[in-house]
């Protein structure tokens, strides 16, 4: 009896030193907001400056959505991650490369995009959100350029580009990514960029931006800083933050991680967005229900990450595939509820009863669920023994 007794207390022992060593990610995850219902945002980027098919693309859209409606009868939504300018590449080419010139969204030559993103808005199923002035940083593609016969070509095209056949690492709006391993830029250039980016947004807009989602999903803390002085309420991200490219120009330096709901030290409102629906990269009806019911599991809202190019290479059969999964999304989550993502921030903010969980077993169940993100631990408790009364904790919620 004493040997067992010893072996009972060593495997608590046990027990106990797994749970400090991840107190942190364990609290965490109990401390961030679970919700009561399901929650559908389909998040596009992209969008605004650039080639004029994308009228004919967003007024598609708009018709698309108005047709789906949850059970309260509201639209399905999708934010538009707007950026504002794209190359002027007939006065760059004029002027032999020496100066960049800018084509902005304001232009004469872009109102059908702006007047297809107002009926979507004014239905109800687009939601502007500030994904940048440009989808890169001046500078480092007019660099670029004079090294470059892809992008010397890209920037001086006489038709408004699509920042899409940039190389990835020229896409990124907070480096310079005209050699790699990128550099950093100043936090006076910075904070320049962001207000004059602040500025056309509310001048094109006709509003102030309130939620922001950086290009390529790179950015530090000084583009937090000058995003929450402007006004910025929430910040969409994968869940981690990088703020270089590698000497493989893929996305490096990840200082940061968050959770949705989670305050930024600016008092920003992170956002996590990682279930991916690309139709033209072959993404299935699967991918997007089975990443909604996993959320659902969690309590957490289902942020699908899609692009522009998807409604602009292989139009027609992108649209039928969102329609498809939208609906094959209401079938499996019936009580599925439709709304935008800086709604969602101010929910998490607030903590508000009609939408976050406040019922413990359901918490419970939920936290469960959340385990298994967490590094190494369900193969310690596994190992340890650990698994099986953590498992009946999250049947008995």
């Amino acid at each position: 009896m004493m040997v067992l007794a010893y072996l009972l207390a060593a495997l608590l022992l046990i027990w106990i030193a797994i749970l400090l060593a991840f107190s942190g990610p364990l609290v965490a995850r109990w401390c961030e907001p679970m919700l009561r219902k399901p929650v559908l945002i389909i998040e596009s980027d992209d969008w605004g400056a650039g080639p004029l098919e994308q009228a004919e693309a967003l007024n598609q859209l708009r018709l698309l959505l108005q047709r789906i409606r949850d059970l309260s009868g509201h639209p399905a939504v999708m934010t538009l991650g707007v950026v504002f300018e794209v190359p002027d590449g007939a006065r760059i080419a004029a002027n032999n490369v020496t100066e960049y010139y800018a084509l902005t969204l304001d232009d004469a030559r872009f109102e059908s995009i702006r007047t297809a993103m107002r009926r979507g808005i004014d239905a109800d199923v687009f939601v502007p959100q500030l994904h940048g002035q440009c989808h890169y940083w001046p500078a480092a593609v007019m660099r670029a350029a004079h090294t470059d016969t892809q992008v010397l070509a890209w920037l001086t095209a006489p038709g408004p580009a699509a920042t899409e056949h940039l190389p990835s690492a020229l896409q990124s709006r907070w480096i310079d990514g005209a050699s790699l391993p990128s550099n950093d830029l100043t936090q006076i250039a910075i904070q320049t960029e962001v207000e004059r980016e602040l500025v056309s947004y509310r001048t094109i807009m006709g509003e102030p931006p309130l939620i922001a989602v950086a290009t390529t999903f790179i950015w530090n803390d000084a583009v937090e800083a000058a995003w929450a002085q402007g006004g910025i309420e929430a910040v969409v991200t994968p869940g981690r933050r990088s703020t270089c490219r590698n000497i493989l120009g893929a996305p490096s330096c990840e200082d940061a991680t968050m959770l949705s709901g989670e305050q930024s030290r600016f008092g920003l409102t992170y956002l996590v967005r990682d279930v991916y629906f690309e139709p033209s990269l072959g993404h299935s009806t699967t991918q997007l229900t089975d990443g909604l019911l996993a959320k659902w599991r969690q309590r957490r809202a289902c942020l699908v990450e899609t692009h522009r190019f998807n409604f602009l290479q292989r139009q027609d059969e992108s649209l039928a595939a969102l329609e498809h999964a939208l609906n094959a999304a209401l079938k499996v989550c019936p009580d599925l509820r439709f709304i935008s993502s800086l709604e969602l921030s101010r929910v998490l903010r607030s903590r508000d009863p009609a939408w976050v969980e406040t019922r413990f077993r359901s918490r419970l169940a939920a936290w469960y669920a959340r385990l298994d993100e967490i590094p190494r631990f369900r193969r310690l408790t596994g190992l340890s023994g650990m698994g099986w009364p953590l498992a009946w904790l999250g049947k008995a919620g």
